[in-house]
C-alpha cells in the first residue's frame, strides 16, 4: 500500500473532476503520465490501483463530484451501499443511467431535498421516512435491481427501528412520513407504511410479509441473525456422522467424580479458580472459604446441577413446550448463582450483555429467540447433535446477566447423559480451542470447528475412567488437562 501511495502524484488527489478552469492542466498531466481518467469526467493521481477500487474507496465523494445536489434515495438511502448489481439510486430532475467502473448511477426523476433530508458532501441524503416511502413505491426494474425494497424488507427495517428506538421512533417516522407523503405523491405508500407500523405496535392489524415482523406483531420477537446461525449449525449437525460414546449406567462414584470435574472446569473457564483440593472440600464436605463465599457457592451450585441425576436425565425433548424449557433454564440458573443476588438468579436479563466486541441477544428478543432454538434442538435425532445445539443456543442468546456459559454446558451435558452418552468436559488447557470454535460459528457462520471441538472433548472425556478419583486425576494431569492455556501446550488424548 505504501508503494502505491508513493506512485501517486503529490499534486493530484485520489479522485477529482476536471473543470473548465483545470482542464488544460489536467490534459497536460494526463500526457505526462501523472494523471489518468477512470470514468467520465473523473480522474485520479493514483496510477496503480484498479479504477473500480478507487471509485468504491471514494464512493460518496465521486457521486458528489458527478451529481452535486442530487438526493441519495430509495433503497440506497437505507442500505448506504451499492446494491448487488452495483446500483446507486439518486433522485434528480430526470431519468438517466451513468456507468462507472464497478458502479451504476441510476437517476430517478423526483422532488429535490425535502424536510428531514441531510447533507452528504454536495449531495442530500433522504430521511428515513422519505426512503421508506420511496421503497414502497411500485417499481419494476428493466435492468438491474428494483430501486425500492421488497415489502418484507421494509417491514424488517421498521422492526429494527422499533428494537433500537422503541415505539417513539416508529411514531416519529410515521409523523414525518405523513408530512412528506403529499409532497411526494405517495399517499398510498403512506397508508401502507401506517398499516405496517400500526401492526408492529399492536394498534392495527394488517397482513405482514416478513416472518420477523409477524413474530413481533404476535408478541414473540426474535433475533433473525441468531436464528440464521442456529440453522447453519442445524444443517452442519444433520450432515455430519455422529460417533456413539455410550455411558449408559455410570456408578454413583463415577457419576459424582465426573460431575465434580465438570463443575470444576466449567467454573475455571469463567475465571472462578480454586485449588483442586479446596474445590473438593467445597463440593463434598460443604466447606465454604470465608474469603470467597460467593465463588465457592458458584462451584457448589454448578455441581448440584450437573451432579443431580434428575436434572441430567432430562432432554430438551422432554419439555412439552418452550415455556417449560424456559422454566428449566431459570431454575438451573437460580441454583448455579444462588449466592449472587446482584446477578438476579433465575431472572432473564433486562440490559443487553456484551463480551469484548460481541453483543448478545437484546433482552426483549430472548424468549422469542430461545423458542426458535428450542424448536430446532428438539428436532435433532442424536444426543450429541442436541447437546451441541443446546450449548450454542444458550451461549449465543446469553439470557441471564451472568452464568450463561456454565448454564449452556450444563444443558449440553444433560442432553448427553439423558441419551446414555458420555458427557463433555472442557479442561482448562482446552479453553481457547473451545472459545475459538464458538467465536468462529458466531462471527463467520462456520459450524465445523465448533462441532470438532466438542467431538474431541467428548472423545477425551470418554477415554478416562472416573470410577477412581485418584486415577482419573493422574490421567488428567498427564494429558495437560489441568494446565493453563498456552499456545505451545495441547490437550493430549489418554
Amino acid at each position: 500500500m505504501e508503494k502505491r501511495r508513493q506512485q501517486q502524484s503529490a499534486t493530484w488527489p485520489d479522485v477529482f473532476v476536471s473543470t473548465r478552469d483545470t482542464s488544460r492542466r489536467v490534459s497536460a498531466a494526463v500526457a505526462a503520465g501523472q494523471v489518468r481518467k477512470i470514468a467520465p469526467r473523473v480522474y485520479t493521481g493514483n496510477m496503480t490501483d484498479e479504477p473500480a477500487a478507487i471509485i468504491r474507496r471514494n464512493l460518496w465523494r465521486v457521486v458528489s463530484l458527478l451529481v452535486p445536489g442530487a438526493v441519495v434515495s430509495h433503497r440506497t438511502a437505507i442500505e448506504m451501499r451499492p446494491a448487488e448489481d452495483g446500483s446507486i439510486i439518486l433522485t434528480t430532475g430526470y431519468d438517466r443511467r451513468v456507468e462507472l467502473p464497478g458502479l451504476t448511477l441510476r437517476f430517478v426523476a423526483g422532488p429535490g431535498p425535502l424536510v428531514g433530508d441531510t447533507q452528504l458532501w454536495d449531495l442530500h441524503l433522504a430521511s428515513r421516512a422519505r426512503a421508506l416511502l420511496e421503497s414502497l413505491q411500485p417499481t419494476r426494474a428493466r435492468r438491474g435491481v428494483a430501486r425500492g425494497l421488497p415489502r418484507a424488507r421494509v417491514e424488517e427495517e421498521l422492526e429494527r427501528d422499533l428494537l433500537a428506538g422503541g415505539e417513539a421512533k416508529l411514531n416519529r417516522i410515521r409523523e414525518e412520513a405523513r408530512v412528506l407523503a403529499p409532497l411526494m405523491n405517495a399517499e398510498e405508500e403512506f397508508d401502507t407504511l401506517d398499516g405496517i407500523i400500526g401492526t408492529l405496535l399492536n394498534t392495527r392489524r394488517v397482513p405482514l410479509a416478513s416472518p420477523v415482523a409477524m413474530a413481533r406483531a404476535a408478541g414473540e420477537p426474535y433475533d433473525p441473525a441468531r436464528l440464521e446461525r442456529f440453522q447453519e449449525l442445524f444443517a452442519a449437525l444433520r450432515t455430519r456422522p455422529v460417533v456413539p460414546r455410550p455411558d449408559v449406567l455410570p456408578s454413583d462414584v463415577a457419576f459424582a467424580n465426573l460431575s465434580f470435574f465438570d463443575a470444576y472446569f466449567s467454573n475455571f473457564i469463567e475465571g472462578t479458580e480454586f485449588e483442586l483440593d479446596e474445590a473438593r472440600e467445597i463440593v463434598f464436605e460443604g466447606h465454604i472459604p470465608e474469603s470467597r463465599p460467593q465463588d465457592a457457592h458458584d462451584v457448589l451450585g454448578t455441581f448440584r446441577v450437573v451432579g443431580g441425576r434428575d436434572f441430567m436425565s432430562r432432554s430438551v425433548r422432554d419439555f412439552p413446550d418452550s415455556n417449560a424449557f424456559e422454566d428449566a433454564l431459570r431454575s438451573a440458573h437460580g441454583e448455579i448463582l444462588s449466592s449472587r443476588a446482584d446477578k438476579r438468579p433465575g431472572e432473564f436479563k433486562k440490559v443487553a450483555n456484551v463480551a469484548g466486541d460481541s453483543r448478545f441477544v437484546e433482552p426483549e428478543l430472548v424468549s422469542g429467540t430461545l423458542r426458535r432454538g428450542f424448536e430446532i434442538s428438539r428436532s435433532l435425532e442424536e444426543p450429541f447433535q442436541r447437546a451441541a445445539a443446546m450449548m450454542f443456543i444458550i451461549s449465543e442468546v446469553h439470557p441471564f446477566d451472568d452464568g450463561n456459559g456454565r448454564l449452556a454446558r450444563a444443558f449440553m451435558n444433560a442432553e448427553l447423559v439423558s441419551g446414555g452418552q458420555c458427557r463433555i468436559v472442557i479442561p482448562t488447557v482446552f479453553r481457547e480451542d473451545y472459545l475459538t470454535g464458538l467465536r468462529v460459528l458466531t462471527r463467520q457462520g462456520h459450524a465445523a470447528p465448533f462441532i470438532e471441538v466438542l467431538d474431541f472433548a467428548q472423545k477425551y472425556t470418554a477415554a478416562i475412567d472416573f470410577s477412581d478419583y485418584d486415577k482419573a486425576l493422574t490421567t488428567l494431569r498427564a494429558t495437560n488437562a489441568m494446565e493453563a492455556p498456552r499456545p505451545d501446550l495441547k490437550l493430549q488424548m489418554p
